[in-house]
């Protein structure tokens, strides 16, 4: 695990028009430019809004969420690089810098730098170029189509994995700065486990990309090792928009409530 990076951030590397799961989809014989013909991305802006967001789930609505975020907590952030959301990034394509994620993550970092309760601030990246990663036999044959027909330079790979410029502003002395090593989650192979044991963590709030992966697996890891997560739906985001509505319910219904931005500053609003 390269737990600690020279240039912090990270997410994954694909074709300006393609993402890991675009590959996987359309095969890893079709290359690049068999992606951007087969695979449709959002033309139109897109936010993921306060609409898109499901209503509580019953069994979070018996809690006091305000309370919840008086514990002892940590942010994360997911995948929320360059790769995705500047011009050139090889998952850019998707468009993320038009569909609000970023401004409601800035609504979200601020917001918990200022609650004393938050103790832990982590920049988690993901990266497809894993040629050096432990791997199984499943593992080989799914990260090799992810980077099948890309011929990136190594300093192309670094500028693509580094967190976008906004965030990277954000950033303070004793943030933690790491990379996804399994495949979905940052709960196996990386020190952040140790992080939040060692620190007493007991709420973690998650932001980031993609939705129906990496938080999804993130958020189903952080309730199995018996921390509450919460997740800021309109700080995240699926490769397609029309992927929002299932992850949103399945995530709220079993595995962690799903809120706004604004929601979420209010609700430490409250607090103060």
């Amino acid at each position: 695990m390269e737990d600690r990076i020279s240039t912090v951030g990270g997410a994954t590397d694909t074709s300006p028009s393609g993402t890991r799961r675009q590959l996987l989809t359309v095969g890893a014989a079709a290359g690049v430019a068999a992606a951007a013909a087969a695979i449709s991305v959002p033309t139109a802006a897109y936010s993921a809004t306060v609409d898109d967001i499901p209503e509580l789930a019953p069994q979070w609505k018996t809690l006091n969420l305000a309370d919840i975020l008086k514990l002892p907590a940590a942010y994360v952030s997911i995948s929320q690089s360059k790769s995705l959301y500047d011009a050139g990034g090889a998952q850019s394509g998707e468009k993320h810098r038009d569909r609000g994620s970023l401004e409601a993550t800035i609504k979200v970092v601020n917001a918990a730098r200022k609650a004393k309760n938050f103790i832990s601030f982590n920049w988690v990246g993901y990266s497809i170029f894993r040629q050096h990663y432990p791997q199984s036999i499943f593992d080989k044959v799914q990260y090799e189509s992810w980077v099948e027909g890309l011929n990136f330079s190594p300093e192309k790979i670094a500028w693509d994995d580094e967190i976008v410029e906004e965030l990277q502003a954000k950033f303070q002395p004793g943030d933690n700065h790491l990379f996804e090593k399994a495949l979905q989650t940052a709960f196996v192979g990386t020190e952040l486990p140790l992080e939040l044991a060692r620190k007493r963590v007991e709420v973690i709030v998650l932001t980031g990309i993609h939705l129906d992966w990496c938080i999804e697996g993130n958020a189903r890891a952080a309730r199995d090792n018996g921390y509450l997560p919460i997740v800021i739906g309109d700080a995240t985001a699926t490769q397609k928009p029309e992927q929002a509505k299932a992850a949103f319910e399945r995530i709220n219904n079993f595995f962690a409530p799903v809120i706004s931005a604004d929601t979420f500053v209010k609700l430490l609003s409250q607090n103060a």
